[in-house]
């Protein structure tokens, strides 16, 4: 059941410079196939923005022991230093094909959130960039349970390509088996926005509209209400969540296309996957409130996960 209202507002067709600027990404990577398949977006969105690319591996004591199912103490520097040596390795051949994106690799020891915390502080990192697996949505990122702290204590935007990212969505990697392919650019032509109202909202939606400004993309703007049983008696919430959607898009904005907005009514995250999939979406964006928040935000953690689990294009989690 859904609302659909196209918005009235002026478009502005001038060119303007962009007004979202990314300088710095971080992709963080277990080497796995969810992260190799994250890497060409990170790359993408580099060379797009001019943007210089952060490449890390954390070494864990979790990670080695589970590797090595246990070592003793004088075992365990050696296996540091061949594991540090191997993760380097690997990141210099990731990275070896880039042509003309700046860029860093880190292999750091240590626990993984507060390690690419770190590195987001000492390099003033704009977005990280992250692939996560299907069979356990987010648990096993990152080779440990870190996904929930990475998408509730970064202070900056989370870039999250999803297992079941498809079709055109799916960008290929531009080397592979020693042989250099064509770089891939990002090309947004649909984006869809899905907003809770919580605080700090507006944000998030010019975050989307930047976006969608940059690229000449369509660009939807919605709202689910999960709770509509006292609809039949009080109809203003309904006018009230197509005002609210409407408010969030300035006056002046410089997109190319008309928004549109919709109000959808059932499960937050079947109805974001259901808009996304029937405008062959891009991009989701969608924010993310501090770990004192998540509780009670209208887009609980499960929502959240079953988004970016399930979703057939990548999910940007806005810091709010």
């Amino acid at each position: 059941m859904a609302l659909v209202e196209d918005n009235k507002y002026a478009i502005s067709e001038q060119d303007s410079p962009a007004a979202i600027s990314i300088k710095n990404v971080l992709f963080a990577t277990d080497f796995s196939a969810p992260s190799e398949a994250a890497f060409p977006y990170a790359t993408s969105i580099c060379r797009r923005f001019g943007a210089t690319l952060h490449s890390a591996h954390v070494l864990s004591d979790a990670s080695i022991l589970l590797m090595t199912g246990g070592v003793d103490y004088v075992s365990m520097g050696t296996i540091y230093e061949d594991a540090h040596t191997e993760a380097a390795d690997k990141l210099a051949e990731l990275t070896a094909s880039l042509d003309g994106i700046p860029h860093r690799n880190y292999v750091r020891q240590g626990q993984v959130w507060k390690t690419l915390a770190g590195l987001v502080e000492e390099n003033k990192i704009d977005l990280i960039v992250v692939g996560t697996h299907g069979r356990t949505g987010l648990g096993k990122l990152l080779l440990g349970s870190v996904a929930e702290d990475i998408l509730a204590h970064a202070p900056c935007s989370v870039l999250t390509v999803g297992p079941k990212v498809s079709g055109r969505n799916k960008l290929p990697a531009f080397h592979k088996a020693g042989r250099d392919l064509a770089p891939v650019e990002l090309d947004l032509r649909q984006i869809v926005f899905a907003t809770n109202f919580a605080r700090n909202s507006a944000l998030v939606a010019q975050t989307a509209i930047e976006l969608a400004e940059e690229f000449r993309a369509r660009l939807t703007l919605m709202h689910v209400m999960e709770d509509y049983t006292q609809l039949g008696t009080q109809p203003g919430p309904i006018a009230d969540g197509v005002r609210r959607l409407r408010d969030l898009i300035p006056a002046n904005a410089a997109l190319q296309y008309i928004p549109e907005t919709v109000l959808e009514f059932g499960s937050a995250a079947e109805r974001i996957l259901k808009i996304a999939s029937e405008r062959e979406a891009d991009l989701i964006v969608i924010g993310s409130g501090s770990a004192a928040e998540i509780a009670n935000t209208h887009l609980p953690w499960s929502t959240a996960h079953r988004v970016i689990a399930q979703a057939h294009c990548p999910v940007l989690t806005v810091h709010q």
